[in-house]
């Protein structure tokens, strides 16, 4: 029996996690406030401007919080367990984003920062707050992954984005095995050099330099990246005709998570070899190329699944 492409399409089942929502609307509200601070506050810390690292720590709060909102919203049955592990999440994310603005109003950094014993503290808190983040995370990602959310390429879609995400959490805790290079710092995000190097525009990654926070940030957007990807293929599947066969959306599903993936392990590689993302080697330029021949190999696959069969299918 055949659904309705309209049905394939996640629907929420519960509100929204309003912790989540309120989370999120502060780091919105912080992050037009750091923009303002980078505008006026000419101080430099690490190698940018101060107020820089907030932003982008308050930008990406936005898109996490908003995005696991949504999908908890969607499991069919509501689960206070998910709930409170999703408050725990913002609990840890304040106490992250607190210590992070406190510093920079002391002028100082806030990661790996051991130079006096209160920096200490405040660098270790971070490091304890961002394990129970994962862990939370990790939680949040079991209990929607044994839900059934949307047709087959939506939850495998979450259940995928969700993995990478905590491969991406995971991948921070790389940062402090570094060698920081500068007494008092247990740690460092760049690779074969200090911290503060010359960055690119608006990401601040460094352009000498392996950069660690490359695949943290890469690993972390699959959460909202995969799903809206598989929404939008249904989205689309009322004026793409190979689209409305459930098993092509599924196929473009797992092909792209797959090429996600590998395209994490492959920024991942690059940066601990110290090569800064713009300035790619042969070798690393090669894996490129084979990921991307295989995500168009893997999609050819999926549309190949369709043809021949007149019967559109979407369940």
């Amino acid at each position: 029996m055949s659904v309705p492409i309209a049905e394939s399409l996640p629907r929420r089942h519960a509100p929204l996690h309003r912790p989540l929502l309120y989370f999120a609307a502060v780091n919105a509200v912080l992050v037009v406030v750091t923009v303002v601070g980078m505008l006026v506050d000419d101080r430099v810390i690490a190698g940018s401007t101060a107020w820089f690292k907030p932003s982008k720590f308050a930008l990406s709060f936005v898109l996490y919080s908003v995005a696991l909102a949504w999908l908890i919203s969607l499991r069919p049955k509501p689960s206070r367990f998910l709930w409170w592990m999703a408050t725990v999440i913002v609990i840890a994310g304040t106490i992250e984003q607190v210590i992070i603005v406190g510093q920079v109003v002391r002028g100082t950094r806030s990661h790996f920062n051991t130079t006096t014993v209160f920096d200490t503290v405040l660098w270790v808190t971070m490091a304890v707050t961002i394990v129970v983040l994962f862990l939370a995370t990790m939680a949040v990602a079991v209990g929607l992954s044994r839900a059934r959310i949307g047709d087959a390429a939506v939850t495998w879609s979450i259940r995928l984005g969700l993995a990478i995400t905590l491969v991406g959490l995971a991948l921070g805790q790389l940062m402090p095995m570094q060698e920081s290079g500068a007494e008092g710092f247990a740690g460092a995000h760049t690779v074969g050099a200090p911290d503060g190097t010359p960055g690119m525009p608006i990401t601040g990654w460094s352009t000498t330099n392996g950069d660690l926070r490359i695949p943290h940030f890469v690993g972390m957007h699959a959460l909202q990246i995969l799903p809206l990807l598989a929404a939008g293929l249904v989205v689309l599947a009322p004026r793409i005709p190979l689209l409305r066969y459930a098993r092509v959306r599924l196929g473009l599903i797992l092909t792209a998570s797959g090429g996600y993936a590998a395209v994490l392990a492959l920024v991942t590689w690059q940066a601990l070899r110290g090569q800064p993302l713009v300035h790619p080697d042969r070798t690393t330029l090669v894996v490129a190329a084979a990921i991307a021949v295989g995500v168009v190999v893997g999609a050819m696959v999926s549309f190949a699944s369709a043809i021949g069969n007149r019967k559109v299918v979407t369940a």
